[in-house]
């Protein structure tokens, strides 16, 4: 088995070491007392920023890219096969800089795949890169062998490629370490949503994502269909993030070891690393010029740490311009609308925004209410002064989606999400160990679980996705409706959330998603029976 540990360092976050842990210890009793707190500690924006050094882009110089669709190299009846290569690729990033990344088939982001519900996809990943990986499809249901367990390595195919952080492990149903290459089996069996696949070594996932380990994974379907949502060119997967940069150009990112054989970054950001640059599709602040037509926007928040309040600006006359119709888990109900999104790391969220409310050539910025100087603002939008046809809507009901009975729930399960003074991010007190499992729920069963926070942990569930039941002992918040796999829990607060796993027995991962806090040791296994 694998632990891992903070290295013997001091903690250092901005909070004394005795301050912080009484936090923690007040979160603890917070969560005993039945969530009946509020929030206190840091309710904005987790993490430091890393001043990048080579000189910053100008906002809006660059025209948004849109990530390629992937093709399958063959396909039968049932199933689409397709191959990527991770490899090292030398990108502008930056106008007039080149940005060594990691890469899925030399882009970043990679190639989004699309697939149809109810058929399956054969991903072949080969790892030409100089490190061990694996790959997660998020909000995939899928087997265990296929989910990505963190110690299912991919390594090098080159003879010699290092094998840094490589550890046994014994957790039921995984799949085990091979050399150079792994198919990935997707059956697809879930409804329209957007996913996306990332990086999930152990230990070293902040690291890879930043270095551009990270692309969608879109599903469709026969519902979806049926709603006459924008398609097409009007239909956008918006990856966001934020990175430094280095004076080369080169990705800037604290690690504690460069050499990628012991995890973690340097003390002062063991909270989250921000960056001071704001990429959409890997390109900073971009524009892009729409039509006056309804647009669907994807938004993924692909950053390692740093949460968004999305907005835009100006507001249109009646407000409610962002029209939530999907999550995590894919549909809604309904059609929600906001003014504003507040998004932690990896959420989705699918709106519609109807560019038809803004006069002909106004410039509609994307702005982060939750950022400071450049980060404060994330994209544009130059609408177009010329009469377009437009046949898209939004429908007032969108999809079923089926309530989880809590009367039925079997279990109630308790998750600590706290900082230790010995372990450094744990949950439930414990470092996190390949193949200890935290808790073996049986298939079918509705479980309640609560996860409970000393700051903002935004926690990622495998395997199926859940609904928010309450926070803080009141109802669920106004971004938690429909299906969802990751929640942003707040400083000193608590979620509740029903959950029913399905199809696949064996190891699966419960986990903070900042990956900062990840990549040291805010993981735990659980086993489905």
């Amino acid at each position: 088995m694998a632990e891992l540990r903070t290295p013997g360092r001091r903690v250092s976050r901005g909070v004394s070491r005795r301050g912080f842990l009484g936090l923690t210890g007040a979160a603890v009793a917070l969560g005993a007392a039945g969530f009946a707190g509020r929030e206190f500690l840091r309710p904005g924006q987790p993490g430091l920023v890393l001043p990048s050094q080579a000189p910053l882009p100008g906002r809006f110089e660059v025209s948004l890219p849109v990530p390629p669709v992937l093709r399958p190299t063959r396909s039968d009846g049932t199933t689409d096969y397709y191959d990527v290569v991770q490899q090292v690729a030398d990108l502008e990033i930056v106008p007039g800089l080149r940005t060594e990344a990691w890469t899925y088939g030399g882009s970043f982001p990679g190639p989004t795949i699309v697939s149809r519900s109810g058929r399956r996809a054969v991903v072949r990943h080969r790892n030409e890169l100089p490190h061990p990986t694996v790959v997660h499809l998020h909000g995939g249901h899928t087997p265990a062998e296929s989910d990505g367990y963190p110690m299912d390595l991919v390594l090098p195919a080159e003879a010699g490629g290092a094998a840094g952080g490589h550890h046994a492990h014994d957790a039921s149903g995984a799949a085990g370490s091979v050399v150079g290459q792994r198919d990935y089996t997707y059956p697809m069996e879930q409804r329209a949503a957007t996913l996306w696949y990332h990086d999930h070594r152990h230990g070293f996932t902040g690291p890879a994502v930043w270095r551009g380990l990270a692309g969608f994974h879109l599903v469709h379907d026969d519902v979806e269909d049926g709603l006459h949502l924008p398609v097409g060119d009007r239909d956008l997967p918006l990856m966001i993030t934020d990175r430094s940069f280095a004076a080369d150009g080169g990705f800037h990112y604290p690690l504690l070891d460069p050499a990628m054989e012991e995890h973690g970054v340097e003390d002062r950001y063991m909270d989250g690393v921000l960056g001071d640059v704001v990429l959409v599709n890997g390109a900073p602040w971009p524009a892009l010029r729409v039509d006056r037509a309804r647009y669907r926007l994807r938004f993924l928040n692909a950053s390692n740490a740093r949460r968004y309040r999305l907005a835009l600006d100006p507001q249109p006359s009646g407000g409610g311009v962002l029209m939530q119709v999907g999550g995590d888990g894919g549909l809604l109900e309904r059609p929600i609308a906001h003014d504003a999104i507040d998004i932690a790391p990896a959420e989705r969220f699918d709106v519609v925004v109807d560019f038809s409310r803004f006069a002909p050539g106004t410039r509609v910025r994307l702005l982060n209410r939750l950022g400071e100087g450049r980060t404060t603002e994330v994209m544009c939008f130059d609408v177009s002064s010329a009469r377009v046809d437009d046949d898209a809507r939004v429908p007032t009901r969108l999809a079923t989606v089926e309530r989880l009975d809590l009367s039925r729930a079997t279990t109630t399960r308790t998750f600590r999400f706290q900082l230790s003074a010995d372990h450094g991010w744990t949950i439930n007190g414990e470092p996190y160990r390949a193949g200890r499992p935290s808790a073996r729920p049986r298939l079918g069963d509705i479980e309640v679980w609560r996860f409970i926070t000393d700051v903002h942990h935004p926690v990622h569930v495998h395997l199926d996705p859940f609904q928010v039941v309450g926070r803080n002992n009141r109802g669920p918040g106004p971004y938690d409706a429909g299906w969802k796999d990751t929640v942003d829990v707040r400083p000193a607060g608590g979620v509740e959330v029903a959950v029913r796993f399905t199809d696949y027995a064996g190891a699966f991962m419960l986990h903070c998603h900042n990956l900062e806090h990840e990549d040291m040791a805010m993981m735990a296994d659980f086993v489905t029976e």
